[in-house]
């Protein structure tokens, strides 16, 4: 047992990769979620089952980025908390309501899917919004209840010269919370994962059975299960594998048993943190899988985009020319 390995840990590595990734998922996805709401909003009327939890997940997304300028300016005050010991918690509560209300929706996504390819006949004319909107409700109310024993565990510390906001909790209580977040992690994300996988791997069994399939079709669901598995394997899996690992290196830290892999734990849970909040800014991917206009609206952006550089380009090189 070596007691100066614990002495190694780069705290100050946190608001070094935090601030930069935090500031720009906080642009990127409040543009692009803003623009996917507004155009689900625009289009009520056509409005889908599946839309349903598109506009949940875009609301998620939202409420997280609002709280990214209040962490921003934490990390920039050198992790120093001035918002109080409430808003601290409020604040990561609503990460961890986009977190898992995101996981949630796009298992309902995966499932809804699953079931208008796989049996079509059985479901059609039986889903109804009304019912997609009790199932979204219901996904708020299991992720809230999932996340509440979370806002009772001590966030902050403070003393004369530190004021910190932890997104788990302190030293006294971590034996405890590896606990909670171990269950939290088998409900709220193992479960999900399962779910998606195992809808996704039946219904590309399916579509590649029959010759009759509409290869559109097949392309869409093959892309979308492209999406769920980038978002799961850069966000997400990490994300808990990692937080649950650095969790049992704080247990054993406070045993005094000190292992030299613990500085390597934090810097990749930090790595973690920087991926998982890229989820808020990864998500409008599902729009524009799953809205034809939005597709076709950013593709007449981009063409107009390439057109106002190529008309710049040529006046450039005309006034060149002059000179």
């Amino acid at each position: 047992m070596n007691n100066t390995l614990c002495s190694l840990i780069s705290f100050h590595f946190t608001g070094r990769l935090l601030i930069p990734v935090y500031i720009s998922v906080f642009v990127i996805g409040l543009v692009a979620n803003s623009w996917g709401l507004r155009f689900v909003l625009q289009n009520w009327e056509k409005i889908g089952n599946v839309n349903v939890f598109l506009l949940n997940l875009g609301f998620a997304d939202i409420l997280y980025l609002l709280t990214l300028p209040f962490l921003v300016t934490y990390y920039v005050m050198g992790s120093k908390w001035i918002f109080g010991e409430t808003f601290c918690k409020v604040t990561r509560f609503c990460f961890n309501l986009n977190l898992y209300g995101s996981i949630g929706f796009l298992t309902c996504i995966s499932v809804y899917r699953y079931l208008a390819i796989v049996h079509p006949m059985k479901v059609k004319g039986r889903i109804r919004v009304t019912y997609t909107v009790v199932i979204a409700a219901m996904v708020w109310l299991l992720v809230s209840v999932q996340s509440l024993p979370d806002m009772f565990y001590v966030k902050t510390y403070v003393n004369k010269t530190e004021q910190k906001c932890f997104d788990t909790t302190d030293m006294d209580y971590v034996e405890d919370y590896l606990k909670y977040s171990l269950g939290w992690t088998l409900t709220g994300f193992c479960i999900p994962l399962l779910i998606t996988l195992g809808c996704y791997g039946h219904m590309i069994f399916t579509l590649c059975r029959r010759d009759t399939t509409d290869k559109i079709l097949k392309e869409r669901c093959l892309k979308l299960l492209f999406i769920l598995v980038l978002l799961f394997s850069v966000c997400y899996i990490p994300y808990h594998v990692l937080k649950n690992l650095n969790l049992w290196s704080r247990v054993l830290s406070k045993q005094r048993i000190c292992r030299a892999w613990s500085n390597g734990v934090y810097i990749a849970r930090q790595i973690s943190r920087a991926l998982v909040s890229l989820n808020s800014a990864l998500n409008p991917l599902v729009y524009l899988h799953g809205n034809e206009g939005i597709k076709a609206r950013l593709r007449r952006l981009v063409q107009q985009g390439r057109q106002v550089v190529i008309q710049l380009s040529s006046t450039h090189n005309t006034v060149n020319d002059t000179v």
